[in-house]
């Protein structure tokens, strides 16, 4: 049918900071309801609550060093829910790493710069 108004969001992200600031801009730009994460397996334990979008950075061991990486995690997603829409974001522009999450699955790698989040809404708003 139509496009679904309200999107459940999930931001995985290890940097605290960014990723509430991250809530906040799609918070302010949009009607979604938003759910931040630290880590991915407690991101994968809450697949249960139906996310539309998750949100994903790549390197995610920054606080805690055993913590998986962001395409250990969207294999994990993508083999429980192949549905679920998953956003790269991450600090590296490596032509490889993008290519390889987007061949996982990913619907699009985001670098994190100035204009990443207008970027990420504006992706969002392209998803049914």
């Amino acid at each position: 049918m139509g496009k679904k108004m309200t999107k459940k969001i999930f931001v995985v992200d290890d940097n605290e900071l960014l990723a509430a600031a991250l809530e906040d801009y799609i918070t302010s730009k949009t009607m979604h309801d938003v759910v931040i994460y630290n880590t991915g397996e407690e991101c994968i334990k809450h697949l249960r609550d139906e996310p539309d979008v998750i949100i994903l950075d790549y390197n995610l061991d920054s606080v805690d060093k055993h913590a998986a990486n962001g395409s250990k995690i969207l294999d994990e997603i993508k083999k429980r829910d192949n549905s679920i829409h998953v956003i790269m974001l991450s600090s590296q522009d490596a032509y490889g790493t993008a290519l390889q999450t987007i061949t996982k699955g990913a619907e699009e790698y985001v670098v994190k710069d100035d204009d990443s989040f207008r970027k990420i809404v504006a992706i969002i708003q392209t998803l049914s």
